[in-house]
């Protein structure tokens, strides 16, 4: 396993859009472990494949709802979602900024794991949140498109 740079902001690479996983092999399995340990490392909660510069629809988040349990999550797709709610939001690709974003409570992605099985997986508050997050990175989108207002953690 090795650590990855995370891209930042301005980095043309996280506005591209991603092409689907269809190789389920040992290049896929070293990815998916490097973006763990750059994730653990990171301190963040997420972390999309163009993040590190890859263009592969992939995903790695901590579920904070399951003792931070690593969740893997190849070419994911948010499935269902109610409604939004008004939360704080950051993100490893844009160091120090954070904003007010409209969020699901909850919701459902369906997405492989790292042998090509199809799985759903639902989660609530953050983990909702994140499952919209990082598959929007896999679009090319940054959180700060959605972003209504920034908040200054430093006086929160």
């Amino acid at each position: 396993m090795a650590l990855r740079t995370i891209l930042t902001a301005g980095d043309e690479m996280l506005q591209k859009k991603c092409r689907p996983v269809t190789a389920f092999d040992d290049r896929l399995a070293t990815l998916l472990d490097d973006m763990t340990e750059t994730l653990l490392q990171s301190g963040g909660v997420g972390l999309a494949a163009p993040q590190v510069g890859v263009l592969r629809r992939v995903v790695v988040l901590l579920d904070i709802n399951k003792d931070e349990e690593v969740v893997e999550l190849v070419n994911p797709e948010v499935i269902e979602m109610n409604e939004l709610e008004k939360t704080v939001e950051g993100c490893l690709s844009v160091p120090g900024k954070y904003g007010y974003v409209m969020r699901p409570t909850h919701a459902k992605i369906r997405a492989q794991d790292r042998h090509g099985n199809w799985f759903e997986r639902e989660g609530d508050g953050m983990v909702a949140q994140c499952f919209c997050h990082e598959t929007e990175h896999l679009d090319g989108h940054l959180f700060t498109e959605k972003v209504l207002e920034y908040v200054d953690m430093e006086q929160e």
